[in-house]
């Protein structure tokens, strides 16, 4: 049977229009940096490079090679971790040229660092792209959350955000850092930006 995450890992994606705690045990990803304004070509790229080394993962037992462990997936949400420059901390709004970012794609637990640099292979000889040197592979644990699906626009953010702090405040947690993760349900190319779906997370420690 394939695995879903959307039905089998409900709890980490599905998320309701009210804010709710978590834990979120320890994940692999695909990840790359950036910065700057997230409506441009070089974000657009950053993505694409990503989506390549996941797809070339997912099809290497159409490729004739099976990593041990392999299961039949879907291929896991885009995600985001979005910061400020000390600059952009300092303002009253939002400057999105003043935007940190890590983007990243999560792989099932079987993969492996031999089985991404096999990945990183297929791509470079298929599809070369001067990004691959910049995507690295790692864990990420991280623990103890809060998160919300964001509704409409990503401009609209911060009236989730309200609500968030608030749920945070009136269940004596504290969040750990101002960094914030994003994981991306719709296609914003093909979703009209009401209808657009986002899980917000903060992670919290207890106070």
């Amino acid at each position: 049977m394939k695995h879903e995450w959307r039905k089998q890992q409900k709890n980490l994606y599905i998320s309701g229009q009210k804010p709710e705690l978590i834990t979120v045990p320890e994940q692999k990803f695909l990840m790359i940096k950036g910065n700057r304004n997230p409506n441009s070509e070089d974000f657009s790229n950053r993505i694409e490079v990503l989506y390549s080394l996941s797809y070339a993962i997912r099809m290497m037992p159409k490729q004739g090679y099976t990593p041990e462990g392999y299961f039949e997936y879907t291929v896991y949400p885009l995600e985001g971790l979005w910061d400020l420059t000390e600059k952009g901390r300092k303002l009253d709004t939002l400057d999105k040229d003043e935007l940190l970012y890590t983007i990243m794609i999560r792989q099932p637990d079987f993969v492996t660092k031999e089985i991404v640099d096999r990945a990183f292979e297929n791509v470079r000889k298929k599809k070369p792209n001067p990004l691959l040197d910049e995507v690295s592979f790692d864990t990420i644990k991280d623990g103890l959350s809060v998160q919300i699906l964001h509704m409409g626009p990503y401009d609209d953010e911060p009236r989730s955000f309200k609500k968030m702090k608030e749920f945070i405040e009136e269940n004596q947690l504290q969040i750990v850092t101002l960094i914030h993760r994003e994981i991306y349900l719709s296609d914003a190319r093909k979703v009209e930006p009401d209808k657009l779906k986002t899980v917000l997370r903060y992670n919290v420690k207890r106070i």
